[in-house]
């Protein structure tokens, strides 16, 4: 049985005034643009390739798509040389390297990339991580890096799925703080995981949602087949609590002590035109996940290679029983 969730958080303990000064810093990240930022969307690039959908995840099918998608990188990597961005031809190059297996990709407006860790086609255990603010394809090994480690530690029979399959906000930035880029992200998820449970109908897939993605796993969460919905390093998701959700999944949440989002108020502030925020902490008891611990991380920590949090989340993906603290090694 996991442990429940703790009632505080030691860096949640704050002077009122220190509160105040953060959410009037949520606030202004709405009005005040990030200065000199570039935007991944100004590289252009062509149209992929269509895709056929895939009804069987066979090895002959996936090989088929993945050779389809490679040419599809290849084609954006060309427009971006030409462009004379060397960062995003940079990248490209290496997600079209023969040994990776993109399940979809569009490099329009910033880039959209479905990328398959390990043998979907013998996967009876399967874990799609939802990344969030500041992922790109430019920035794409910070998702890349979690999965290989996850994919490890989950051994043979399992695959990842790192799913950048919408536009993330930047860090600092109004649309940070706001539901607008989930609403949007959403209904791309439920098409995505649609398919997914369409190719590989017996395998057992779990959601794992970092930070922004957790309100892109919230807002999608209705009605999904999937057997957890796993929430790290978030700032909220939108919603009051699990039931909310209405999901027959089942909804965990974990947090680093050293995560710098717990300093983040947990509030929803409603304006005429958006409203800020995500309101209930994910770890809270009021929100109602189950809880597992996560260990001394920081926010960027959850998937780090012999952490406590990739040992429990990678439990969770296998129907295991967590782990605790004090026997971690």
């Amino acid at each position: 049985m996991a442990p429940s969730p703790p009632r505080s958080h030691p860096r949640r303990n704050l002077p009122r005034a220190v509160r105040t000064l953060l959410a009037s810093l949520v606030i202004a990240a709405v009005a005040v643009p990030v200065a000199g930022a570039a935007r991944p969307s100004a590289v252009p690039a062509p149209a992929p390739a269509a895709l056929a959908p895939l009804r069987a995840a066979t090895a002959a099918d996936l090989a088929d798509r993945y050779a389809v998608n490679r040419g599809s990188v290849l084609a954006a990597e060309r427009m971006a040389t030409r462009h004379g961005d060397g960062k995003r031809a940079a990248a490209l190059r290496g997600l079209a390297d023969p040994a990776r297996h993109l399940f979809s990709f569009d490099g329009r407006d910033g880039g959209r990339s479905v990328e398959v860790f390990g043998d979907l086609y013998r996967a009876r255990r399967i874990a799609v991580l939802v990344p969030g603010a500041g992922i790109s394809l430019d920035r794409y090994w910070r998702l890349r890096a979690g999965a290989v480690a996850l994919r490890r530690e989950l051994g043979d029979g399992s695959a990842v799925i790192g799913w950048l399959g919408y536009e993330t906000p930047d860090t600092m930035s109004g649309a940070s703080v706001t539901t607008g880029r989930a609403d949007d992200a959403a209904s791309e998820l439920r098409t995505f995981l649609a398919e997914l449970k369409r190719a590989e109908p017996a395998a057992r897939t779990s959601l794992l949602c970092h930070s922004y993605g957790s309100v892109v796993c919230a807002e999608a969460a209705p009605g999904l087949a999937v057997a957890d919905i796993v929430l790290y390093g978030s700032p909220g998701t939108g919603f009051d609590d699990v039931a909310a959700l209405h999901t027959p999944a089942t909804v965990w949440a974990g947090r680093g002590r050293d995560d710098w989002i717990a300093d983040v108020p947990h509030m929803r502030l409603r304006l005429p035109f958006v409203t800020l925020g995500f309101g209930t902490d994910p770890v809270s008891q009021e929100f109602g996940a189950r809880y597992f611990e996560a260990g001394g991380g920081g926010h960027s920590d959850y998937l780090k290679p012999g952490s406590l949090s990739l040992e429990n989340i990678a439990r969770i993906v296998s129907g295991r029983a967590l782990a605790e603290e004090g026997r971690h090694a």
